[in-house]
């Protein structure tokens, strides 16, 4: 589920009689290889390696589309899924050192069954759909992504939607110079009539650029209720694969917020 959109506002510059510089190109590629994935602090790997990618597309007006996927643990809420597939697209503008990001983003995980989830959830693969609104300001950003449908298919064991679930967060992306860069990240996700389904998550990281490819190494944490020997929301089996008429849950489990280090590498073409 992905966290920061790609895709940016291709602006050309002009100063006196300077001709512009030549734009980048308006469709790009990128491809990452991390060692656990973390959608808000949330485990969706049970703990394993993942592999992610997707393309982008800008246009000089300042709108912009694009797809990423990445590997994906059926335990982690997609019973017999193991793909996430993100559609998005919005507007961005910046003024100066501030800039504004405004769009929707579709989940979806092909092949998962979303009424093995809870009682009376839909059936069909597990989706979300939300709309976001982001301002920046150099390197700060805050964003709000508010879901309009249940989210992540989820719903409460009385059969209350999960619709209007927000998520708040701040980054911060500092360049060093000489290749090096620091992050920071700190969300609070608002789950609607969800009992422990509160949170926040942090994080903090460094990256190196090395020849266009980008080694990131990252610290991750939540206080999500995740506790397995207390039965909370937020532990996660290893799997969850439908068993005839019955959805068998691994015996392996873990608690899906725990802190953990986590080592990246991408490249955007």
């Amino acid at each position: 589920m992905k966290k920061t959109l790609l895709a940016t506002l291709l602006v050309a510059g002009f100063a006196g009689s300077v001709a512009a510089e030549e734009a980048p190109p308006p469709l790009t590629a990128n491809v990452s290889l991390v060692s656990s994935y973390r959608f808000r602090g949330i485990d969706q790997t049970y703990g394993k390696p993942a592999l992610q990618g997707g393309f982008d597309y800008a246009h000089s007006s300042g709108f912009y589309a694009g797809n990423w996927n990445s590997s994906v643990s059926s335990g982690a809420g997609f019973p017999d899924g193991n793909l996430e597939m993100d559609f998005y697209g919005g507007y961005k503008a910046s003024f100066g050192d501030f800039g504004i990001d405004v769009g929707g983003i579709y989940y979806y995980y092909p092949g998962s069954e979303a009424e093995n989830l809870a009682p009376r959830a839909s059936s069909g693969a597990v989706t979300n759909k939300e709309l976001y609104v982001a301002g920046s300001w150099k390197f700060l950003t805050l964003k709000y992504s508010y879901s309009v449908d249940d989210y992540f298919s989820l719903r409460s064991s009385t059969g209350k939607g999960t619709d209007g679930t927000g998520y708040v967060e701040l980054n911060a992306n500092y360049d060093l110079g000489d290749g090096w860069g620091i992050n920071g990240h700190i969300g609070k996700l608002n789950l609607k009539n969800i009992d422990n389904g509160d949170y926040t998550d942090w994080k903090i990281g460094v990256t190196k650029d090395l020849n266009g490819w980008v080694v990131g190494l990252a610290y991750v944490d939540t206080n999500a209720k995740g506790s397995c020997s207390k039965g909370q929301f937020y532990c996660f089996s290893k799997s969850l694969q439908d068993e005839g008429n019955s959805l068998d849950a691994s015996s392996s489990t873990k608690d899906a917020g725990r802190g953990i280090a986590v080592l990246s590498v991408s490249r955007s073409f």
